[in-house]
């Protein structure tokens, strides 16, 4: 056999060969291909795709509130991405996008020869069609079988979905760092900014992110991040996005970047908690990621209102107890840089002192003035004072840390943390939207929720379900009752008998309901559950939306001895605002999907006197609990309270239109004031979380009103006044107020009194006619005992 011969049988043997094992290449990578395309995931899952989105509230108005979840994602539709953004990015990690059909032959075949060479492997043959469907059906594991996988998902991926969809998926999903998903969150997240303001340094910083948002972060490594945006920047230049005066010009710029957080337009922390945990309790875990946007009822220039007149209330109530945070000596400067920010006050070291001011510097540097009329309510400082020195000297030196809150005249005043806590809550009557609720001084500090989770004692402020009660069951507002000393028999006491008072410890005779309920007599209260009864209190108080766990069975119970929170005191008193109706307090007004589908909207029951009633139409209105003439006659009532009664501070509002009551428990635990009205009710109360006493003299109406007040200031503002019109049924007479008798028409001392029709007095009495002289002196009355 020549040599031509076996040459000849050596090529065909390896032309055979190199056929067979061809084939069996393509066996091979037809049945791994088969075997691959079981596991792949189904690529129609992009059509719906849901991006793990933050939960998001606002207020009415739609502002923000607070965001709760891990990721920070804002999706935005392609066509509102800049096109010089899109070619940064496309630029910076695929250039031939447009062109290639999901895989990059060419980046691929670098890949493979990088591999051969180094034994490295390389990411250049990754397309943006790849790193989709990397991260939205693939894991991250780096293995061979996950790579064949990413490619054939790829090719198929390029034949469901255009161009267009695959960009936004990636632009919308990539890593940033810092917990930044996606283009937008990445420019809110480094430079407070939509893409639009971006300018082109920024946006190449931001395109340089995706290869490594660890390696090339602006934030963690500056020096690096500016080596890759420089990077971007060649690549644009390159393929002529951008002009050479434009790279320079750019590639000059040092790093702007900064960590920007997404801050609350209006602060309502407790209220967002109370969101958060009922959109948890239904939707679990993902309320986090599905990007639902809650609309709440809040109001926020009420809000804002309400947080400042808790707030100052709480200081004026602890300046006229004294400066218990006594200043801080010689405290390292890194425990004064570190001191939180608790409520409305701020760390402060002073400086140095005169006669008249001192000077402090706050922790971000600024020096601040506080002039002696903002520092000497704190007069009874107990650090030792210095013989011959000035006032402020006497307990103020340079190097003390204080704390320190900016006046509304934006002067700067000395101040502490408040002992007592307090709560405020306002509601719509008509509905029950809630408008403000503000649940403690700082919710950073102490996230317990007075508004809604406290049991205090409502005190006098339970009074007017009594006085209810009396007028449905045929007392008048000019009916007398005795207030004279009683004994209660109670088996609770120590001796097993209640004295109680009144709060001034007098006693006055007989005294009208009005009269009564305006001073807030407590004998009259306890006299009158005792004739009407107390099951028929209670049956009134379950209407009125209290529970009979909270309403004791005694005769305690008319001087609000049970218990509530501000918010059941708040819905009760809507009752009296709104016509007799009993609404329900709501405060998600509508919840959103992140593509801005409504997926619930409040539908509450509104009250409604002109309305009228049908099966129907009952399905939409609250139910009525008081009649019309009772809710008119306890509305007179509770105005009086206002204008001549407890709460006569309310005056200063300069309307005839407010109701309300005072309240203030045993030992002074609890102040409040329960007030309105026809179109916004508010609850006030102070007190200590361990229900300590606040104090001599700290009644509902000189603790709690002003917190009312000053938040009524900006809730009323131009608001009219709102007719007191009384209903059918209604009449006035002109009657003697020391015998709630008809008063002749010569009396000089003579009142006007509303009555239902049917119990006007029938009798006259002389101008002169006084109480029965058996009840003697207002302090010498009979003791009479209640069993």
């Amino acid at each position: 056999m020549t040599i031509k011969m076996v040459c000849r049988k050596i090529l065909k043997g390896l032309i055979v060969l190199s056929i067979t094992a061809s084939a069996c290449v393509a066996i091979a990578g037809y049945l791994l291909y088969q075997r691959l395309s079981t596991e792949l995931p189904d690529i129609k899952a992009l059509h719906n795709v849901q991006y793990q989105i933050p939960l998001s509230i606002y207020s009415k108005d739609n502002f923000l509130i607070a965001q709760f979840g891990e990721k920070k994602r804002t999706p935005i539709s392609l066509n509102k991405v800049p096109q010089r953004v899109i070619n940064a990015f496309l630029a910076a990690e695929d250039e031939r996008f447009f062109e290639h059909p999901g895989i990059d032959y060419k980046g691929l075949l670098r890949a493979a020869i990088q591999l051969a060479l180094t034994g490295k492997k390389s990411q250049g043959g990754s397309t943006i069609t790849m790193q989709v469907t990397r991260n939205f059906l693939l894991s991250r594991e780096k293995t061979y079988i996950r790579k064949l996988k990413e490619i054939i998902l790829a090719l198929k991926i390029e034949n469901e979905y255009p161009k267009s969809k695959i960009l936004e998926l990636y632009l919308n999903q990539i890593y940033m760092g810092h917990r930044a998903y996606g283009i937008a969150a990445a420019a809110q997240t480094y430079y407070g900014k939509t893409l639009n303001e971006l300018t082109l340094a920024e946006y190449a910083m931001i395109a340089g992110l995706p290869k490594a948002p660890s390696a090339y972060n602006p934030i963690t490594n500056e020096a690096r991040a500016l080596q890759r945006r420089n990077y971007v920047l060649r690549r644009l230049l390159e393929l002529n996005h951008i002009t050479q005066q434009e790279f320079d010009n750019a590639a000059k710029q040092p790093s702007t970047a900064k960590l920007q957080y997404i801050s609350p337009d209006i602060s309502a922390p407790y209220l967002a908690e109370m969101v958060r945990q009922k959109l948890f309790d239904k939707y679990g875990e993902k309320v986090y990621t599905s990007g639902f946007k809650v609309y709440t009822t809040i109001d926020a220039s009420l809000q804002a209102s309400a947080d400042q007149a808790l707030r100052n209330t709480l200081h004026a109530y602890d300046e006229r107890h004294g400066y218990h945070s006594l200043p801080h000596a010689n405290i390292s400067t890194s425990s004064f840089r570190d001191a939180p920010i608790i409520g409305d006050t701020l760390p402060a070291c002073i400086l140095s002192t005169t006669n008249s001011t001192a000077t402090a510097k706050l922790q971000n540097h600024a020096i601040i003035e506080i002039p002696w009329e903002n520092i000497k309510w704190a007069q009874n400082s107990r650090k030792p004072i210095n013989a011959g020195t000035s006032p402020i000297k006497r307990f103020l030196e340079p190097g003390d840390i204080i704390r320190v809150r900016r006046l509304p005249n934006n002067s700067w005043a000395l101040t502490q943390i408040p002992a007592a806590e307090g709560a405020f809550v306002s509601i719509n009557p008509a509905n029950g939207a809630i408008l403000t609720l503000s649940g403690g001084f700082d919710f950073f500090r102490n996230k317990y929720n007075r508004v809604t989770q406290a049991k205090r004692q409502p005190g006098s402020g339970f009074k007017p379900i009594i006085y209810t009660t009396a007028l449905e069951e045929g007392y008048t507002p000019a009916s007398f009752i005795n207030d004279a000393p009683i004994i209660v028999d109670d088996s609770s006491q120590d001796n097993d008998q209640w004295r109680p008072e009144n709060y001034n410890r007098k006693f006055f005779g007989l005294t009208s309901l009005r009269t009564a309920l305006t001073q807030s007599r407590n004998i009259i209260s306890i006299r009158l559950l005792k004739t009407i009864g107390i099951e028929k209190a209670i049956s009134t108080a379950l209407r009125f939306g209290f529970t009979q766990e909270q309403l004791p069975r005694t005769l305690s119970l008319a001087l609000g001895s049970g218990y509530a929170s501000p918010l059941q005191m708040a819905r009760a008193y809507a009752a009296f605002a709104n016509g007799g109706f009993l609404i329900k307090p709501y405060f998600i007004e509508r919840i959103e999907s992140h593509e801005g589908k409504v997926i619930y909207q409040a539908k509450p029951k509104i009250a409604c006197s002109s309305c009228d009633s049908n099966q129907e139409l009952d399905k939409a209105y609250a139910p009525r609990i008081i009649s019309p003439r009772i809710n008119f006659l306890m509305n007179s009532l509770l105005r009086d309270v206002v204008q001549r009664g407890t709460a006569t501070r309310a005056k200063v509002l300069n309307r005839q239109d407010l109701a309300g009551k005072t309240g203030t428990t045993n030992d002074h635990r609890d102040a409040w004031f329960n007030g309105y009205t026809p179109s916004i009710v508010a609850t006030a109360w102070v007190g200590f979380d361990n229900y300590s006493p606040l104090g001599n003299r700290e009644t509902g109406g000189t603790t709690a009103l002003p917190m009312w007040i000053e938040f009524m200031q900006t809730a009323l503002k131009n608001t009219p006044e709102s007719p007191f019109d009384a209903p059918e049924g209604i009449v006035k007479a002109f009657i003697n107020p020391q015998t709630g008798l008809l008063a002749s028409e010569e009396s000089q001392n003579g009142v006007w009194e509303f009555f239902q029709a049917e119990q006007v007095p029938n009798k006259s009495s002389s101008v002169f006619e006084d109480f029965p002289a058996e009840y003697g002196e207002p302090n010498e009355k009979p003791i009479e005992i209640l069993f």
